[in-house]
């Protein structure tokens, strides 16, 4: 990426040029304070509506709205300076029609100064994608594992081990394309699969679960942090145990209060000095 590009921050163009070359890496957040961790390493910050398992135990997405889609985008939009900030829009929020979904990603890319939105589907969504990247509102698409669709899906499994459905995933991809998508997140596929809808298609695709050969990766910071401990899905991988460190702390911080260890004389205020 140039020195210019990272001190406008990564563009939606930016991340469309990428296909084929430097993988993309992207990272989910919902806080000011970890976008600021997250933003000068990343290329895309995902506010995610995963937020509704790691940040609300929740136990499926569903429940998300629309406002807290924006709430948590704000926050991560005041921690972002050089990533591409995209914001999920929820259940409920856009399927229903294009006008729709255009007055919800219309009302995401106002109130939170993201630069896309993203959405799940695929061939039943391309009229969608068009309408609003026709209007100035870039998507980018999310096929295979689709968390907003569980219950219709059957749960959490791998996607494309048959072939009538590794054709239909192919089909996706390529309308989700054709639509005008700038990328597409491919979730809980088939290694072959992915690879081959990689290939095919003119957009950069981002895997979670699918293969190394996407053009990018993106995984939920809170796994790979050991932040979220309800569940770690076959494709995480844990880069540190933060949620052990946290208890630790805890530990400690009340050990010490109890013991009346804490607060020390240096943590305490004193009369005011005569002058």
């Amino acid at each position: 990426m140039s020195t210019a590009s990272r001190q406008r921050g990564i563009t939606i163009r930016d991340i469309r040029a990428r296909k084929g070359g430097e993988p993309i890496v992207c990272l989910t957040a919902y806080s000011t304070p970890m976008a600021r961790f997250l933003d000068p390493h990343v290329d895309l910050l995902l506010v995610g509506d995963s937020m509704g398992n790691v940040v609300y135990g929740m136990e499926t997405t569903l429940g998300v709205t629309l406002d807290m889609m924006i709430a948590h985008g704000k926050a991560v939009a005041r921690g972002t300076e050089h990533a591409c900030l995209i914001v999920d829009l929820p259940f409920g929020s856009y399927k229903e029609s294009p006008q729709v979904a255009y007055r919800a990603g219309a009302r995401v890319m106002a109130e939170t100064g993201a630069k896309g939105v993203k959405l799940e589907g695929g061939v039943e969504m391309a009229e969608t994608i068009r309408f609003l990247a026709t209007r100035g509102i870039p998507v980018m698409a999310h096929i295979g594992l689709t968390p907003q669709s569980l219950h219709a899906d059957g749960g959490y499994r791998a996607h494309g081990r048959e072939a009538d459905e590794a054709t239909r995933l192919m089909a996706d991809a390529r309308a989700i394309a054709e639509a005008g998508a700038f990328a597409v997140v491919v979730e809980g596929t088939v290694e072959a699969v992915a690879r081959d809808i990689t290939a095919a298609i003119p957009i950069p695709t981002i895997g979670i679960g699918a293969s190394a050969a996407c053009d990018g990766q993106i995984l939920v910071t809170e796994d790979i942090l050991g932040l979220f401990a309800d569940f770690t899905p076959k494709f995480v991988r844990r880069y540190a145990e933060l949620g052990a460190e946290v208890a630790k702390a805890v530990q400690a911080y009340a050990e010490d209060v109890r013991a009346r260890r804490f607060p020390g004389p240096e943590h305490l205020f004193g009369p005011k000095k005569p002058s």
